[in-house]
């Protein structure tokens, strides 16, 4: 029996499709609405009817990230060890992988669009809770001992390692850094990096494990 025909794509759910995959690999400021309506084979006027300005392709990506981000910062509330951590952090940096022009291209993002100015202040708060509820869970079961002191600043120390360690991948090798088949390799020592700051403060078998996790990476 013919099993029955998947409905077409929506035009406005591709557009979006198309427009990341051209951010991502040419970066934000290289990739105009033409070379998008040329990339799908539509007329501009029809990207135009979607997205009538290239702000609201931007806007309409950043609010699927930010949706992708919440679902992934929910389970900083559940980690309880290292590997829980690394977990944590893997999946963090793919989706930062999957929508990396915007930290790619983020100085020059933010001081275009005042929508991402905003919305990102709030992404860098609601990463930092996540990683103090990472903290607390690993102080908790008691892996790593920190005081109350040293976690906020910490918290915040990983924040920016999320946050710039693609930026510092592609100073560090601009022509390869961010080509797919180096994805794994770099987000491995993203991952290894923003949880390395813990090891003077995790127990012997906890810092251990990290090293060995991490061992492919770095």
């Amino acid at each position: 029996m013919a099993q029955p025909k998947k409905p077409p794509r929506r035009t406005a759910e591709r557009i979006l499709e198309v427009t990341l995959e051209l951010f991502n690999r040419f970066g934000e400021p290289n990739v105009s609405t033409t070379l998008i309506s040329a990339e799908m084979n539509i007329s501009p006027g029809n990207l135009y009817y979607h997205y009538p300005a290239k702000d609201q392709l931007i806007n309409g990506l950043f609010d699927r990230y930010e949706r992708g981000l919440a679902e992934v910062l929910e389970g900083a509330d559940g980690v309880e060890n290292v590997e829980d951590a690394w977990l944590l952090m893997h999946v963090l940096f793919e989706l930062i992988w999957k929508y990396r022009f915007l930290y790619r291209d983020l100085n020059d993002l933010l001081s275009k669009n005042r929508r991402l100015e905003t919305h990102f202040q709030e992404v860098l708060a609601r990463k930092g809770r996540a990683m103090r509820a990472l903290l607390d869970g690993l102080s908790r079961s008691g892996a790593a001992q920190l005081t109350g002191e040293a976690a906020a600043p910490m918290a915040t120390a990983m924040v920016v390692v999320l946050t710039y360690w693609l930026s510092y991948e592609y100073v560090r090798d601009p022509r390869h850094a961010l080509e797919p088949e180096n994805a794994a390799a770099a987000l491995g020592r993203g991952a290894y990096h923003a949880l390395a700051l813990l090891l003077p403060h995790l127990d012997e078998g906890s810092r251990e494990h990290l090293q060995g996790l991490a061992a492919a990476y770095v």
